[in-house]
């Protein structure tokens, strides 16, 4: 992996699992600086990963080849403002962000005009190292600042470039909102469970138990398609047939649908917020 020196502006828990991610990789701790307003936790990050930290962001970005945006959206215009106000331009250095909402070409009419930016859409999951990232680029960012981006984000999981921009919402209603879908239906099947008769934590070990069993599944049967596993196991005329012809008649494959392009409208709509 390339090594450059890399500044993160704001050190909340994505932050905090891409560093840990970088760190064990082997990533040098000393050219990763983070910077963030209070202390506590970048005394964590430095205490716990070797780091550099800063409460200034324009002290951690000066000498940083890449910048990962890593601030709440609506923070992100007055952050960017001040931090061009500060160096003069970011000229020379590549942008990295991680905020959701916030199209490219807005990234760079807040950073003064700079077009040097990739965008970036992690889930929940990374907290884990078990991330699913999509990525987009404007066709001008060159070949070794994708690599640096797409292997920065392999550091907390799997990664998934998008040709076209509006391909990152795409990303988020299919992995980036998709953990809460999963635990809805864990949700669901847990509290059936009790009802059932078992305790909340035996509900709860059957449901995350059989869960990560399902998805080691699909992990180490590439060949096979969805369907296929299922098929696997839903013998004609037995208890899983039954179950799944309950939800197929109930309409779960339309309403998943529905529900993903509401995700899909509502990122949409957040573009044009910010």
């Amino acid at each position: 992996m390339q090594h450059r020196t890399l500044a993160f502006i704001g050190a909340g828990n994505m932050s905090r699992s891409i560093i840990a991610g970088l760190v064990k990789a082997g990533y040098p701790a000393g050219q990763i600086t983070a910077a963030n307003p209070s202390l506590p936790k970048l005394e964590a990050l430095a205490s716990d990963y070797g780091i550099h930290t800063t409460q200034s962001n324009a002290e951690a970005a000066r000498d940083a080849e890449v910048i990962v945006l890593a601030v709440k959206p609506q923070l992100m215009a007055g952050m960017l403002a001040a931090l061009v106000a500060e160096l003069g331009s970011l000229e020379g250095k590549l942008l990295i962000s991680i905020a959701a909402g916030i199209k490219v070409a807005r990234l760079g009419e807040m950073a003064g005009g700079h077009d040097r930016i990739i965008r970036t859409m992690p889930n929940t999951p990374a907290l884990l190292g078990l991330g699913m990232t999509g990525l987009y680029a404007p066709e001008h960012i060159g070949a070794r600042d994708r690599e640096f981006a797409e292997q920065m984000m392999q550091a907390v999981g799997k990664t998934l470039w998008v040709d076209q921009e509006s391909g990152i919402n795409g990303v988020i209603a299919a992995a980036g909102s998709a953990p809460a879908y999963f635990f809805l239906f864990m949700q669901a099947i847990a509290e059936e469970a009790e009802a059932m008769g078992f305790s909340p934590e035996q509900a709860r070990l059957l449901v995350q138990q059989t869960a990560l069993g399902a998805a080691a599944m699909v992990e180490q049967n590439p060949e096979l398609a969805l369907q296929t596993l299922r098929e696997q196991v839903t013998s004609k005329g037995g208890t899983t047939a039954e179950a799944i012809n309950t939800f197929q008649q109930q309409g779960l494959m339309p309403l998943t649908a529905h529900a993903m392009q509401a995700a899909v409208a509502r990122a949409t709509e957040m573009e044009t917020l910010f």
